[in-house]
């Protein structure tokens, strides 16, 4: 496989589109709220799956187990063996008030 670059030097890479997905991951006593980025032709669970180590979260709210935010950041990383359960905030079938 051949790598573009320009005359500078360049490096030319492949753009991979994805798109925002907002969810609810649960590490340990914290949860968390925040933008996972998931191809489009992907499941939440792909993108986990595809994750060596980490996993990116955008726009992020870290909660105590009462729900209360602790921490606000615009990027977090997660150690995905710490990750208990992850789910797409659009799937909540009864969200909690």
């Amino acid at each position: 496989m051949v790598t573009p670059f320009d005359d500078k030097g360049k490096i030319f890479t492949q753009v991979i589109s994805k798109k925002p997905v907002e969810v609810l991951i649960q590490m340990g006593a914290q949860t968390i709220r925040g933008t996972i980025h998931v191809r489009p032709s992907e499941r939440v669970i792909d993108e986990f799956n595809h994750a060596q180590g980490f996993m990116a979260v955008t726009d992020a709210a870290i909660m105590d187990a009462n729900r209360v935010v602790l921490y606000e950041c615009a990027f977090l990383t997660l150690n995905v063996d710490q990750i208990t359960w992850i789910i797409p905030v659009e799937e909540i079938l009864h969200p909690k008030e």
